[in-house]
């Protein structure tokens, strides 16, 4: 490979982390800044990746995958970290930048930015930042194409004269794989780019059009499949289609972490306990020997995202998944799980699909016996409840808040938040902080009071196994101190006939 080949990849700062390998700490990044001092903010959630030369030893997934494809097309690519641009740039002719929320329009940022007032999120700022270093403003005068990806990249739309005023030549929304060739030929013999790609159906990869990565990711991430079964109305992932990836493809990709030090892994699709089938009853067979692979090969495994009813149909797979994963290196499993509502209502207008098998009817009882089987097979999600979806009642909102009383005792965060119009929603209106009512700011304050019980105990386990374990507790222990004050001067906020 050339030393300064004519394609960089790239990601700004707040992605271009591991999170003291812990991947969710990585969700800090949607908060805006001036909370605590941003050097400080940077140490606790999202320290810099260790480099050699500028060459991150692990990347984002997204941008393992796009690396990978363009090297399979012949292309002298190389990733580098955004404070090492310079050393790269002069011959470089193309520069890709994958980008997960550039404009803080994600659900967490806008929650968290109309909550506290405080402006865009480090997400937004430092990928701001990363296209206005005067070593990639240099380049661009003398012709270098940027184009951006990434999950964030729908938010463009959102921002009229945003491509103008960063420099941005293209920007890809979707599955990049079978036109990513294409589009970077055109960069590198300086022609003009598409401003917008939205992948269509037609170019939605099969699975044997998705390259294996080549180089390590960022805390050992790799897909398990792509696509969802559930057709939530509010999810973009739902309107692609199902694909899983071949026990071999996965290996593969373990092992390239694996083989260039990264420890453990995260197995990452929509609902890791669906993997091999094809509606929403687990294949218990499937799912275990994956896990059983993955633990073999990584060692340490967690999971992306996994649902609620996967959990609640199969509770022997449930108590089998933690006699593979949970040894005394591993004490416990993390994932992220939506509840989004505890409206069996709600449920019917906007994700009937999502208690499936079950019946939408069911759905409070189908979370309380998921929280259950977590808690006993050491399961500890990160859960997401969406406020302000557009068919939303004052009704649903305090079944919700029923919901949550009940799970006090279930070990977990929950977060609320913002309904964003995507999916089929999009065309929807977004949903502001002024437009909340007594009840929205229970379900805020009582998320939030469960969150902190929480976070006391998880703080301990969450950095198991971390050589500078004994500098981050007590940082992370005031970080909750300072949420505690923060939490009592908002108690105003709170219904006024609401009780703790």
């Amino acid at each position: 490979m050339a030393l300064k080949p004519e394609v960089i990849l790239t990601a700004d700062r707040t992605l271009m982390s591991n999170y003291h390998r812990n991947e969710f700490l990585g969700f800090a990044a949607s908060a805006p800044p001036k909370i605590i001092p941003e050097q400080l903010f940077k140490i606790m959630f999202f320290p810099p990746i260790k480099t050699k030369k500028g060459i991150p030893y692990e990347a984002p997934y997204a941008l393992r995958k796009i690396e990978a494809q363009l090297m399979s097309e012949g292309f002298h690519v190389l990733t580098v970290d955004p404070d090492h641009l310079g050393r790269y740039l002069d011959n470089a002719k193309a520069l890709a930048v994958t980008t997960m929320d550039p404009f803080g329009l994600g659900p967490s940022s806008t929650t968290l930015a109309k909550i506290l007032k405080k402006g865009d999120p480090y997400l937004a700022k430092y990928f701001r930042l990363l296209l206005e270093k005067p070593e990639v403003k240099k380049a661009k005068k003398r012709g270098l194409k940027i184009i951006v990806g990434g999950p964030g990249a729908w938010q463009f739309k959102h921002k009229p004269g945003a491509l103008e005023r960063f420099g941005i030549d293209s920007v890809i929304d979707g599955e990049a794989e079978k036109i990513i060739g294409d589009l970077f030929r055109k960069a590198l013999r300086g022609e003009d780019l598409p401003q917008l790609c939205e992948v269509g159906m037609k170019d939605i990869p099969k699975v044997q059009e998705i390259p294996e990565i080549q180089n390590p990711s960022v805390n050992g991430l790799i897909e398990i499949g792509r696509g969802c079964c559930r057709g939530c109305a509010f999810c973009e992932v739902t309107t692609r289609p199902l694909r899983w990836y071949p026990y071999e493809k996965i290996e593969k990709e373990l092992r390239v972490n694996v083989n260039a030090g990264v420890s453990g892994a995260v197995l990452h699709a929509e609902d890791v306990l669906l993997y091999g089938s094809r509606n929403t009853i687990p294949n218990r067979e499937k799912v275990t020997n994956l896990l059983r692979l993955s633990k073999k090969v990584s060692g340490h495994v967690s999971w992306s995202h996994v649902s609620m009813a996967s959990i609640s149909v199969d509770p022997k797979l449930v108590h089998e998944v933690g006699e593979i994963l949970i040894d005394e290196k591993q004490n416990y499993l993390g994932a992220e799980i939506g509840i989004e509502t505890g409206s069996s209502e709600l449920l019917k207008k906007a994700m009937p699909a999502k208690s499936h098998p079950f019946k939408p009817e069911e759905w409070p009882t189908v979370v309380k016996n998921a929280a259950g089987l977590m808690g006993d097979n050491n399961i500890v999600p990160a859960c997401t409840l969406i406020v302000g979806l557009p068919q939303e009642t004052e009704n649903d909102v305090l079944k919700t808040i029923e919901l949550l009383d009940d799970l006090k005792g279930f070990k977990s965060l929950i977060v609320p938040l913002f309904f964003i119009p995507l999916g089929r929603l999009k065309g929807k209106d977004w949903f502001e902080a002024e437009q909340m009512s007594g009840p929205h700011r229970e379900l805020l304050y009582k998320c939030l009071e469960h969150d902190l019980k929480w976070l006391k105990l998880l703080v301990h386990d969450y950095f198991k196994g971390t050589p500078y374990r004994s500098l981050l507790i007590p940082l992370y222990r005031f970080f909750i101190r300072m949420a505690e004050y923060k939490a009592r001067s908002l108690e105003h906020y709170r219904a006024p006939s609401s009780e703790s």
